[in-house]
């Protein structure tokens, strides 16, 4: 019975040690598939999903279609980068004076403020769900690091506005154009890049069809930081 219950004991230790490596070796393996694959689904559309049925909403059905970088109006990337990561083309995933600022910002009670990189947010809302616990922190951190290593920046973006909520259940540049403009994401004109970048940090609060006060502030922000970067011409440096 005791040599039983040390072979069980040792097997539990062997799947132990080789937990941690099938993790690397699975989550290595999803990004570098995405590297190539376009994801029809993600994490987040996944749980919206599922939180429309729980709430007797058997209706509903995320709007998302996926469109390459190429097929998309350069004017929205362009609009998200000023809008959310300033250093996209520099940075390798995380971009420490943007956390800082953002700590400081919040610290003085203002509108709470994320110092998340494109790159972050590519990782969280394509493979994990909503939350602030450590675990999908450090999860987040991990995903980063893959994505930044495994795909170019171009990839990085082109997931990015293929994924973002840009409305309640409207994910990604073709469905927030086809619903809020009835135009193809190719079509975007810098205005509506601009707007749909504004919603960004509360898409189900905030709208891009019809912004209030906020949106149209913050859209303005976004052109004239847009002009800034230099516009479209800033994305030749990712290449």
């Amino acid at each position: 019975m005791a040599s039983e219950t040390s072979t069980r004991r040792r097997r539990l230790w062997k799947w132990l040690l080789w937990l941690p490596l099938v993790f690397v070796a699975g989550t290595a393996l999803q990004v570098a598939v995405l590297r190539f694959v376009d994801p029809p689904v993600s994490a987040f559309m996944l749980a919206r999903q599922g939180e429309a049925w729980r709430q007797g909403d058997w209706d509903f059905r995320v709007a998302h279609d996926w469109r390459d970088l190429d097929e998309i109006s350069t004017y929205l990337p362009m609009a998200v980068i000023a809008a959310e990561d300033q250093n996209f083309a520099s940075h390798s995933g995380f971009d420490l004076k943007a956390i800082e600022r953002a700590i400081d910002h919040n610290a003085r009670g203002k509108r709470v403020r994320g110092g998340s990189t494109i790159s972050q947010q590519v990782a969280k809302n394509q493979f994990l769900w909503q939350g602030r616990s450590w675990l999908r922190k450090g999860l987040e951190a991990w995903y980063t690091l893959l994505i930044e290593v495994m795909w170019p920046k171009e990839r990085i973006l082109e997931v990015y506005v293929n994924v973002a909520e840009f409305g309640d259940g409207i994910y990604g540049a073709q469905a927030a154009a086809r619903s809020y403009w009835h135009k193809d994401a190719s079509r975007l004109t810098a205005a509506e890049s601009a707007r749909l970048a504004a919603v960004l940090p509360a898409p189900r609060r905030y709208s891009a069809r019809n912004p209030g006060p906020y949106v149209q502030r913050r859209a303005q922000w976004i052109q004239r930081q847009m002009r800034q970067l230099g516009g479209p011409d800033y994305l030749d440096q990712l290449d």
